[in-house]
């Protein structure tokens, strides 16, 4: 009898869960093609879609156009377009897919900490609300964020539960963190590594066991990574310039020009920190208390929580972008509900966990998602928003608004006219432009030698590596024949900076087009 009822109620239990993950997995689609459908920022709205068209043309980075950001979210959305065809649905799903991979690592992290299923779930759909949805698109910080903190929660988990599996997918979502964007997962590499070496020495372990599956998921990262690069005949000094030196460069001039006010490293960060009082609390609450193992582990852990965190502030910070690491205060709660349950047990401090996650998930819902601030749209009407399927059919149920001084209809009208202009002419050309949605609307089998054109993607004149640079945009121009170079928006600086004006014959088209002939200049 006793039997029968554990079966029951551990199929009770099993039941819940599962319509919990059903209802995460619905909730994190869903929130993601919602507001991935809505509104549009060119340069990054596009930058993902062009590089997996890139692809799709047998163009890889570093090797073929110039690229400061990582290759994977290239290579995803490369299988997305090559399963669903180019098309929007695909673009939006690559993302959704993201979104419920860390709406899912969340609510096991949770369930393996042993908090209740419906806190977990709780906790979980905050996070499906908070991660992707705010940009709606495949976006390099939004995957770097995600994967590093998969990574951190897999290391949490291996300290936690002594499962071997952690320790390898440790270095295996680290390195898929670095491959996305270098911050945060280099910052995070520092504090890993000392973390394991502390844990090492400190708790004195013999069981060498979690070295080789660290070390196995590291050679295997590696390994996958060497590969790639073989395969796809890709420069190692290539990649090496384009992805760590220049880069560095450019961290040199931000890090030197952030500054370091009370906004940009409290204020805007303040629903984050509230997350983390209660670690703080618990922290100062461990000290007085006399160490065992069970403390000493706890103590750890607790650090290695709040020094990951801050890793993730001081990587926003350096970014200088919007905001995306809010989906971070979720974690904090799950991990403070967790520590907090063990060493206090009073409901007024889970009142106060789960009452700044209401507001916080409230508030930058309504911030993020609504008013789609991460996108810069958040001063546009965007009820004004027309039917992207007027520009093309690929678009079909996207709401094309941007944040430009122009209204969607008159920008659509604009963009159509553009298209026909290209495509009435035959000569190989390129197009440079933020609307980076062109080469695969128009079936361009000739790219841009550039993953996106910006004053961070292109080398300045000063810039050591412009020479470098240089020489690779042209070597590129050369070996697809190119002619004709089409222009949108105020990207001719860019050229003055590697040809002289005077090789090559301008046209101004009309007001958003020029045409660009540049036989000369490769001659």
């Amino acid at each position: 009898m006793l039997q029968k009822k554990l079966i029951q109620n551990l199929n009770n239990i099993l039941f819940k869960r599962n319509y919990y993950i059903f209802i995460l997995i619905i909730s994190s689609f869903f929130f993601t093609f919602y507001y991935g459908f809505i509104g549009i920022f060119p340069i990054d709205s596009f930058l993902i879609y062009d590089a997996g068209y890139k692809l799709l043309n047998g163009y890889h980075p570093f090797r073929d156009y110039w690229s400061i950001t990582g290759p994977i979210l290239d290579y995803i959305q490369f299988v997305f377009f090559k399963l669903f065809g180019i098309n929007w649905f695909s673009y939006v799903l690559h993302a959704a897919v993201l979104n419920l991979f860390i709406t899912l690592i969340f609510f096991y992290f949770f369930i393996q900490l042993g908090i209740k299923t419906g806190y977990s779930f709780l906790y979980s759909i905050s996070a499906s609300i908070l991660a992707y949805p705010s940009v709606g698109t495949p976006f390099v910080d939004h995957h770097a964020v995600i994967f590093s903190i998969a990574s951190g929660i897999f290391l949490f988990l291996a300290f936690f539960k002594d499962k071997p599996v952690f320790w390898f997918l440790v270095p295996v979502f680290l390195f898929a963190s670095f491959l996305s964007k270098q911050i945060p997962s280099a910052y995070l590499l520092l504090l890993f590594f000392s973390f394991i070496l502390i844990f090492w020495i400190f708790f004195k372990t013999k069981n060498y066991k979690f070295w080789v599956y660290l070390i196995s998921g590291s050679i295997l990262s590696l390994f996958i990574f060497l590969l790639f690069i073989l395969i796809n005949k890709i420069p190692l000094n290539s990649f090496f310039i384009q992805y760590i030196f220049y880069p560095l460069e450019i961290g040199k001039d931000r890090s030197s020009s952030i500054n370091y006010n009370f906004n940009n490293v409290f204020s805007q960060f303040k629903f984050i920190y509230f997350s983390m009082i209660p670690l703080i609390f618990v922290l100062f609450r461990l000290s007085k208390k006399k160490l065992n193992l069970e403390i000493k582990k706890d103590y750890f852990l607790l650090t290695f929580t709040l020094l990951m965190v801050s890793t993730f502030i001081l990587g926003q910070i350096f970014t200088k972008n919007q905001i995306l690491i809010f989906f971070l205060i979720p974690f904090l709660i799950g991990i403070s509900h967790f520590f907090c349950n063990k060493y206090f047990n009073k409901k007024f401090i889970l009142i106060f966990l789960v009452s700044i996650l209401i507001i916080s998930t409230i508030k930058f819902h309504l911030r993020f998602n609504e008013n789609k601030k991460f996108m810069e749209l958040n001063n546009v009407d965007l009820n004004l928003a027309v039917e992207a399927e007027n520009f093309d059919k690929s678009l079909k149920g996207l709401k094309w608004i941007t944040p430009y001084n122009i209204s969607p209809a008159e920008e659509i009208e604009n963009l159509i006219e553009i298209k026909e202009i290209i495509l009435s002419d035959k000569t190989n050309k390129i197009i440079i432009t933020d609307y980076q949605i062109f080469p695969s609307i128009l079936k361009l089998k000739n790219i841009a030698p550039n993953k996106w054109f910006d004053s961070m993607s292109v080398p300045s004149r000063d810039n050591k590596y412009f020479n470098t640079y240089k020489n690779f945009f042209i070597a590129s121009l050369r070996d697809q024949k190119i002619k004709t170079l089409f222009i949108l928006e105020d990207k001719e600086r860019y050229l003055k900076n590697i040809f002289n004006t005077d090789c090559y014959v301008k046209e101004n088209i009309n007001k958003n087009l020029s045409k660009i002939n540049i036989e000369k200049c490769i001659n």
